[in-house]
């Protein structure tokens, strides 16, 4: 293993997945067995002992843990996380037969404090907002197939009142149920902004690449090149007052598919699935309201699709973001598709996957980051990664999916979580922007290395991507 007992101890304590199975952590004083990432009770270094596999650990007369189940880890299955998916899956296939958040957990199998572990863990949600989510996902799936009435598409989505299904539906949507409905239509649509949306904030998101042939920001307009539904369109926003007026231009006639696909994602560049309000509770109850001190209301905005935020995460590693926006600039220009206006939609998967590491090169990426970009390409390419499927996965599935990929480590995975697939918990391990937050936030003599960065986020969770937006913004003036 090539490694200390301290060394070995130390991702122990840290409960670092990172090395879970690269050995196994025996606990003589209890007689079991773990994986590093195990959350139980941490024992004294002096009672740990290290194992390269589960048989050497029995060997030794010890069991194997019933928290983090080592064994089936280590043979490739995760039976714990399986059914927790499986109750995932059923919830979301038919929220109705859900009465409330005990319903799901009476399901479960588990006890209640350990399904609320569950679900959080794997999913960066609780049972109540899980369900929540299941029912706004059918109404919506209801609203747009069907000719039910608002009422009854309320009823066949578990909602037992009507006022709380308008609510919940706004809130998320940021417009009425008969409104999502009128998308059918494929003409220009409105999104109401959330109470004390810090929309400066926003516009600073949208036009940090002033020269960008993706999207451009000319006042409180914002336009961008993107894929609705398979169709090349460019989506402009127009914001004024407590709402966004959006808009689709493309060459083919614009349909329900695209007006929904564009709600879609003008409702992820403003986070309104995102519980700003409970965050802010938070940090104010940690004695931390300085950190969402000026913005409240902050969302993490996410990229317009996940191939845009695969790219970032690759061509902006190492790099600053003015280099990276000249590398993606470059890639775009060459490999994408101009559209009315000039902006150029992002090149396919298949456009990047038929360069040779020579023509990236030549635009000045570096040998690993053309190895990188060409090879992720190919997997999405030849489907071997779905980028379609991530954000429907738990998190732990699409965390293991994504380090699989050569050239995303942590940092990486974590952001294009937060950014392009929207799970709530996550911490980009190693971003200066987080280190930097957390200096200043809790005074600290130095920059937080990887653990203290786990420890301090900790108390965060399971807001912690929000938590990242406001560190990113904590040592910046004020838009």
């Amino acid at each position: 293993m090539h490694m200390s007992h301290s060394q070995m101890y130390s991702r122990f304590a840290a409960s670092d997945p990172a090395w879970n199975g690269r050995f196994f952590t025996g606990v003589l004083t209890t007689g079991i067995y773990c994986l590093p990432s195990c959350r139980a009770r941490k024992p004294k270094p002096g009672n740990v002992r290290f194992f390269p596999t589960c048989d050497a650990a029995r060997e030794a007369g010890l069991r194997p843990c019933l928290k983090c189940h080592p064994d089936d880890f280590a043979r490739g299955a995760d039976p714990v996380l399986e059914s927790i998916e499986a109750l995932v899956a059923e919830v979301r296939a038919d929220p109705g037969r859900f009465a409330d958040a005990q319903a799901v957990v009476r399901r479960s199998g588990f006890g209640t404090t350990r399904c609320f572990e569950l679900i959080r863990q794997h999913f960066h949600s609780t049972p109540a907002d899980l369900l929540l989510r299941a029912r706004i996902e059918r109404a919506r799936r209801l609203l747009i197939a069907g000719d039910s009435s608002v009422t009854e598409v309320a009823g066949e989505s578990g909602f037992e009142s009507i006022s709380v299904f308008h609510e919940h539906f706004r809130s998320q949507n940021g417009m009425t149920p008969a409104a999502y409905r009128d998308l059918r239509s494929g003409g220009p649509f409105s999104v109401d902004l959330p109470p004390r949306f810090p929309l400066p904030h926003l516009l600073r998101t949208l036009g940090r690449d002033p020269v960008s042939v993706t999207e451009r920001l000319a006042g409180m307009t914002y336009e961008t090149a993107s894929d609705l539904d398979g169709v090349p369109a460019l989506v402009r926003v127009q914001f004024g007052g407590a709402s966004a007026a959006v808009s689709i231009e493309a060459r083919a006639p614009v349909a329900a598919a695209q007006a929904i696909a564009a709600h879609r994602q003008v409702s992820g560049m403003l986070g309104l699935d995102q519980d700003a309000a409970a965050f802010s509770r938070l940090a104010r109850r940690l004695g931390l309201a300085r950190l969402v001190a000026g913005r409240p209301g902050l969302r993490l905005s996410q990229t317009p699709g996940v191939m845009d935020g695969l790219l970032w995460c690759i061509i902006g590693q190492q790099i600053n973001l003015a280099f990276a926006c000249v590398l993606k600039r470059r890639l775009v220009e060459n490999l994408g598709t101009r559209l009315p206006g000039g902006l150029f939609s992002l090149p396919s998967a298949d456009a990047i996957a038929r360069l040779d590491p020579s023509d990236l090169r030549r635009w000045q990426y570096s040998r690993q980051k053309a190895a990188y970009l060409i090879g992720a390409a190919r997997l999405v390419a030849e489907g071997e990664l779905d980028l379609a499927a991530l954000a429907s996965m738990s998190a732990t599935r699409a965390e293991r999916t994504l380090l699989a990929v050569r050239g995303l480590g942590p940092w990486s995975v974590n952001y294009l979580m937060m950014r392009s697939l929207g799970f709530a918990d996550c911490v980009p391990i190693g971003d200066t922007g987080v280190t930097s937050g957390l200096r200043s936030l809790f005074r600290l003599e130095e920059r937080p290395d990887a653990d203290a960065t786990r420890r301090l986020m900790a108390v965060f969770s399971p807001h912690r991507s929000l938590a990242t937006a406001h560190l990113w913004q904590l040592n910046r003036p004020e838009p």
